[in-house]
């Protein structure tokens, strides 16, 4: 995929790279956030602060993140939202790695703070790290960092106050967005905005066209969704799991699904000495629909550790059929609370 040419030139130099894999988040002290989901989802700013109070607050608050982000200086940063980790995301990391040391801007407690029904992420917080590790070779053998800022902090922060924050506060020297990209409070800007402001504030700007969903199993998925155009999305990796595509899966996310279970020694069940079962609240990430799978693989403790299986998922319940009974045995009696078992592309 290619990227538009950029508004505004620079390079970070490699000397500058911090191979680091840990995730950072900003809780307690960012004044406010972007928005770049619906408008009819966002509440008014608090009304009770006078414009001054507001002012001195939005400038204490900055101070704070300037003392605690100095190392992100000279990054550039991939904006969005990082649910699946998809390939539409991972190509906006490839985009940032090009020109600078490469960072994903999330933002958490956004289903909170809008009112949205709880929902399991599609990959498990734990496992994160390892899949951005899985980026390094097209991105230069850099492993992107992820930094989290709480939403709630951040979330009335204007389109021109949140480039602001990027520049002079964090440091940044870069934006990497898709094309249909929106920020600051009410969604009130779009990509072509993000590439003003940030030329204002000294910044390069690289807005790169959407990765298209190639198959398009399903559809448009509804024309109320305005930000649909056919693209890899988390929504369709969601839409994916749920009919048990796995092959489909694989093909957004650019790597098998991996679904995370953390388990206790008491919360196993033996049913054969070929069979584990465990509970499905037990998951940690979203599961693909109820069904058989084949060539799955188990991976107990780290990915060193892998053993083949089937999975079987019910109403209750997972279950892990291993290929012999040493194993299963082994597995029982090691102290174990974490097991990532991933789908291979035989569908349910």
């Amino acid at each position: 995929m290619a990227a538009r040419p950029p508004h505004f030139l620079f390079s970070t130099p490699r000397s500058m790279v911090v191979k680091t894999q840990h995730s950072i988040r900003f809780n307690h002290f960012l004044p406010s956030a972007i928005k770049s989901q619906r408008e009819d989802d966002c509440a008014p700013p608090h009304e009770g602060l006078s414009s001054v109070a507001g002012e001195f607050l939005y400038s204490c608050v900055l101070i704070l993140i300037r003392i605690s982000c100095s190392y992100l200086v000279g990054g550039v940063v991939a904006l969005g939202k990082f649910d699946a980790l998809h390939i539409g995301h991972r190509e906006l990391a490839i985009q940032a790695a090009k020109v600078g040391v490469p960072f994903l801007l999330s933002f958490v407690g956004m289903a909170e703070v809008l009112g949205w029904e709880p929902r399991a992420p599609i990959v498990a917080k734990c496992d994160r790290k390892r899949v951005l590790s899985s980026w390094a070779p097209y991105c230069g053998d850099i492993t992107p960092v992820e930094y989290e800022l709480e939403f709630s902090k951040v979330r009335h922060l204007t389109p021109r106050q949140f480039v602001e924050m990027l520049s002079k506060k964090l440091g940044v020297r870069g934006v990497v967005a898709g094309e249909n990209y929106r920020f600051g409070y009410k969604a009130a800007g779009n990509a072509s905005e993000l590439v003003k402001l940030a030329e204002e504030y000294g910044m390069g700007a690289y807005i790169i066209n959407n990765v298209m969903d190639k198959n398009q199993y399903y559809g448009n998925m509804g024309s109320s969704n305005l930000k649909e155009q056919g693209q890899v999305s988390s929504t369709r990796v969601r839409l994916a799991l749920a009919k048990g595509d796995m092959k489909y899966v694989s093909e957004l996310l650019g790597r098998q699904h991996r679904l995370v279970v953390m388990v206790k020694d008491q919360e196993w069940l033996v049913c054969n000495q070929h069979r584990l079962s465990a509970r499905k609240s037990c998951f940690l990430n979203l599961p693909p629909k109820e069904g058989l799978y084949e060539s799955c693989s188990v991976l107990i403790g780290n990915d060193k550790n892998v053993v083949p299986c089937k999975v079987t998922i019910d109403a209750c319940d997972i279950h892990l059929e291993l290929h012999d009974a040493a194993t299963c045995m082994r597995t029982i009696s090691q102290d174990f609370q974490c097991l990532g078992i991933d789908f291979g592309e035989s569908g349910a």
